[in-house]
């Protein structure tokens, strides 16, 4: 019976105008605006989608969904098992709700090892609101497993899988022993909706409440040093070419581009 571990993060809603976004330079950390709804991160209901396309072909398949997080993040895992995932875990513990990408990856690994055996681990190539794209990795690492990265089709054949990866200049197909970790990306495809029937039923589906001391794990310490973390200065000046012809108005623009090693 395959098992597939999926991680899936909560995030300030991505269609949120920037502008309603702050952030207090002093404690570098984004101050969360206020009425922004929360919710589960694109890329790992992506990487929820692409399990429930394996356990279609294999119906045998268990589907546990993982989030590392405070109580609202519990909302992200109900919606996973919205989608059609069997299980939830819940790791919630004060300790690590300021976790950088690494001490996040510890904690998540802890949590696979308490899970048992399991065939294949499903995350979202990155999250939506830091983009760092590395917890994933990271996790494989900690475990000594294989990772692939990116990825817009899976297929589970036991004790291998078939992963067409995406590439700047294409796509790629590589294969990966099992146990392995893939990164999942939109190119994959939209994510499922739940049906009112099934949200109905996620409600009788089982969440597992989990801290660090359940892992048997102290707090993991944080390795990113975060400099600084500030609004971006977007203000831009515009300039317009002049010139009697446009042989003229390109001819000066390119000399322009020229002088400023743009070309």
């Amino acid at each position: 019976m395959p098992h597939i571990i999926c991680f899936a993060k909560q995030v300030p809603d991505p269609e949120t105008p920037a502008s309603q976004f702050k952030v207090d330079e002093a404690a570098k950390k984004v101050i969360p605006a206020p009425g922004v709804q929360q919710v589960p991160s694109q890329f790992d209901t992506i990487a929820v989608e692409a399990a429930l396309r394996i356990k279609d072909n294999h119906p045998d398949s268990t589907i546990t969904v993982v989030s590392l997080g405070p109580d609202p993040f519990r909302d992200t895992i109900k919606h996973c098992l919205a989608m059609g995932v069997d299980e939830g875990v819940h790791i919630n513990d004060p300790a690590v709700n300021d976790a950088d990408h690494w001490a996040t990856a510890e904690v998540l690994a802890a949590a696979v090892k308490k899970l048992g055996d399991y065939d294949l681990i499903l995350t979202g190539r990155q999250s939506v609101d830091w983009d760092m794209g590395v917890v994933g990795s990271t996790v494989a690492e900690i475990l000594g497993v294989p990772v692939v990265t990116i990825a817009k089709q899976i297929d589970y054949a036991g004790d291998k899988v078939t992963v067409e990866r995406v590439l700047l200049d294409g796509f790629e197909t590589v294969e990966a022993p099992t146990p392995c970790v893939v990164t999942v990306s939109n190119e994959l495809g939209e994510p499922r909706y739940p049906q009112l029937r099934q949200i109905m039923q996620a409600a009788k589906k089982e969440v597992k409440p989990w801290t660090l001391a359940d892992l048997g794990i102290s707090a993991p310490q944080n390795r990113v040093n975060l400099e600084a973390l500030y609004v971006p200065d977007t203000s831009v000046e515009t300039e317009v070419i002049e010139g009697e012809t446009a042989q003229e108005k390109a001819a000066t623009l390119a000399k322009r581009l020229s002088d400023a090693k743009l070309i």
